[in-house]
């Protein structure tokens, strides 16, 4: 289904886009960077890189879209495999140079006051430096779930997976950032405590 939920106009949409108008691509990206962006600065944590990758998946969609092939799963699975596929390729250049990146930089957050935004900020950093220590898996659904906005069913189909098993693997995953961050915070409070 497509971000404002319309299937059907989707499916237009992108057969329009498959036969080179360029009105119907430049809508498929309105419609769809900013998911694809924030899924990569979730799974990166670097805005630069999500930057340039998010280009450089809608880049390699321009060139495959005439390709593209309507099968069970929606345009939108197949637009996050790509981008799934450009992280992993990413995250082997920099493996093969020596280069970590971590998981550090959170998603913008529109906040009333700068004190909120701080506070705001360091939970979230906390939250996406736990998420690196995820299975991929768990990771990738994290990621596809709540920082590309993606419903079960979206995930699941760009995952290959089924949705209950995406279900169980978002389970799991909540309850083991609950309790990483859960540990942390009982930490800071012995350490706290200790001082």
């Amino acid at each position: 289904m497509s971000p404002n939920g319309d299937a059907h106009g989707e499916r237009l949409i992108v057969d329009a886009a498959r036969v080179g108008d360029v009105a119907a691509l430049s809508e498929l990206y309105t419609l769809y960077f900013p998911r694809v962006y924030r899924y990569i600065l979730a799974r990166t944590g670097n805005q630069y890189d999500a930057e340039d990758l998010a280009e450089e998946v809608f880049m390699r969609v321009l060139e495959a879209i005439e390709r593209f092939q309507w099968r069970e799963a929606p345009f939108s699975a197949w637009l996050f495999r790509i981008a799934h596929n450009a992280v992993i390729s990413q995250r082997r250049k920099e493996t093969a140079r020596g280069r970590s990146a971590p998981l550090t930089e959170g998603l913008a957050v529109n906040t009333a006051g700068p004190e909120e935004l701080v506070e705001t900020r360091m939970a979230l950093n906390e939250v996406m430096a736990a998420a690196q220590k995820l299975p991929d898996a768990q990771r990738q659904v994290i990621s596809l779930r709540f920082a590309a906005g993606l419903s079960v069913a979206e995930t699941a189909r760009a995952m290959g997976k089924g949705e209950g098993n995406v279900k169980v693997i978002q389970h799991k995953a909540i309850a083991k950032l609950r309790e990483m961050l859960g540990q942390k915070k009982r930490t800071k409070v012995y350490e706290t405590e200790k001082a």
